[in-house]
């Protein structure tokens, strides 16, 4: 099979968050199976051109249809890890992807439906006709409604398309404009409720609705989510436009790259490990707490590794600090903040606690360390108020760090507790799980692997190895994901 993957991101040269890596996890794993993938990725100017092997002009004169006129694009072709990119490079004044970030402009809608219409148009003046296009997010959301409603009667009628959605919160909210400049024109036609018009703003066009109405298949990434985003409030205004197309709506839960995230190989760690030998991950305790000057103890490590926002729960992180250092442990925290707000918090407790030989926030966000403290520690704490699947837990797991999470999303999916999960027998349970977004909810899932650990340490190390022993490879997903590009390709 044929497969052309459409992102905004691929790990590692193209991340921002969990959407790379599932670009690059799922797009290896077909491979490996022995299908033809490739990538098509917007040429940003700050991307990780250093995991770019061979990168060479593919196709030097696109001309993409703009807005009444067309704008000149060069795609180049290289190599990220195995992975054949495409990369498109707008050559006009405005520099879409020449700004020194990803995302966070006023005309990121404007941005990524012309990097939509462009990877169309390479397709089409290429002569590429995937069986499968699969797109992410908003950022593509206007693909499949450009495919159905242009291309495909210019040749790329037999193409079919699965969209997943990785973040309901952002959706592509614009005005009219974009209609005009993507060549879709009939506003009336456009902002009928059933197709791009958003379900609360008559006046706005929705990228991610357009998404959802015109693709072949609609996924999101863990089943809890899909139930969630369906029927409760984590769709984000969505929950009606998903019951309209539920036939097409699934949840697949998301894996991890175990060529990357596997303590028996991991080369950033100093001591790799499996769940026979957690010895060694005593000695990456001893090297993570030499790294951060924190002080050898007789104490747990408990963790956070993620964006310092709401999304994830920051109140909670912050009384998870607290608390673990309140019960004996040592704290350890790596992210960035995403607002001014947060930061400033964050900053003011690192200064407040930068003498505490048991704590120490390392507020950015360092690949190599994040391998070492997932390493190092004995607990993680993950109290999201929202996770469409999640990552962290799947990575703890596999490094026998014990997840401590909230039960939203992918993390019910994945994480089983320990004392009360009925669901699982006890020899298959793997964490602890706590459901409301309070203190006292997180206080009483995180003190029992504290207490467990201080006082039964061969029970913590057999719920380490509990935990070790789940397969959350792209194995699985893989399998779900050729089912249902089959299954569309079918129609």
């Amino acid at each position: 099979m044929y497969i052309v993957q459409v992102a905004s991101e691929c790990a590692p040269v193209i991340k921002a968050g969990g959407l790379g890596d599932v670009v690059y996890g799922l797009s290896r794993e077909l491979e490996v199976r022995g299908h033809t993938v490739e990538l098509i990725l917007p040429k940003y100017d700050c991307m990780r051109y250093d995991h770019i092997w061979g990168l060479h002009d593919a196709y030097k004169d696109l001309y993409v249809p703009w807005d009444g006129a067309s704008v000149h694009c060069s795609v180049y072709c290289g190599w990220v890890h195995g992975r054949l990119c495409f990369f498109i490079e707008p050559h006009n004044t405005s520099g879409w992807f020449h700004r020194g970030k990803y995302y966070g402009d006023d005309d990121d809608p404007v941005r990524f439906a012309f990097f939509s219409k462009a990877a169309l148009e390479f397709l089409q003046q290429s002569n590429k006709r995937p069986d499968v296009i699969h797109c992410h997010d908003w950022q593509t959301g206007l693909l499949p409604v450009m495919l159905y409603e242009i291309y495909k009667f210019h040749g790329m009628e037999n193409q079919r398309v699965c969209y997943t959605i990785h973040n309901f919160k952002h959706q592509g909210i614009t005005g009219t404009d974009i209609l005009h400049a993507t060549g879709l024109n009939r506003e009336p036609y456009y902002f009928d409720y059933e197709r791009l018009r958003d379900n609360f703003n008559p006046f706005a066009l929705n990228y991610m609705k357009g998404g959802i109405v015109y693709s072949n298949a609609v996924t999101t990434v863990s089943p809890h989510h899909a139930w969630e985003a369906h029927h409760g409030a984590f769709g984000y205004g969505l929950g009606h436009t998903l019951h309209m197309h539920q036939s097409k709506f699934r949840g697949i839960l998301n894996g991890i790259d175990y060529t990357i995230w596997n303590p028996s190989i991991d080369a950033y760690i100093p001591n790799q490990y499996d769940s026979e030998g957690l010895d060694s991950k005593e000695l990456n305790k001893k090297a993570l707490r030499e790294r951060l000057l924190l002080r050898h103890t007789e104490a747990p490590i408990v963790a956070f590794i993620g964006r310092l926002d709401d999304q994830k729960g920051v109140h909670l992180v912050h009384h998870a600090m607290y608390r673990a250092l309140a019960q004996g442990a040592q704290f350890v925290l790596l992210g960035s903040a995403t607002s001014a707000v947060i930061n400033n918090q964050f900053q003011h407790e690192k200064a407040h606690l930068n003498d505490n030989p048991d704590c120490h926030l390392e507020l950015s966000f360092n690949e190599e360390l994040s391998h070492l403290i997932y390493a190092g520690a004995d607990i993680m704490v993950v109290p999201s108020n929202f996770e469409p699947c999640g990552l962290t837990q799947l990575i703890s797991l596999k490094y026998g760090t014990v997840p401590v999470v909230r039960g939203v999303g992918g993390l019910v999916d994945t994480v089983f507790d320990r004392d009360y999960d009925e669901s699982k027998p006890p020899e298959k349970r793997n964490g602890y799980v706590f459901y409301q977004a309070d203190n006292y909810a997180l206080e009483s899932a995180l003190d029992r692997p504290i207490g467990l650990w201080k006082g039964d340490r061969s029970g913590f190390t057999q719920l380490r190895q509990q935990g070790m022993a789940y397969d959350y490879s792209w194995h699985r997903p893989g399998d779900q994901y050729l089912k249902l590009y089959n299954h569309i390709q079918a129609k």
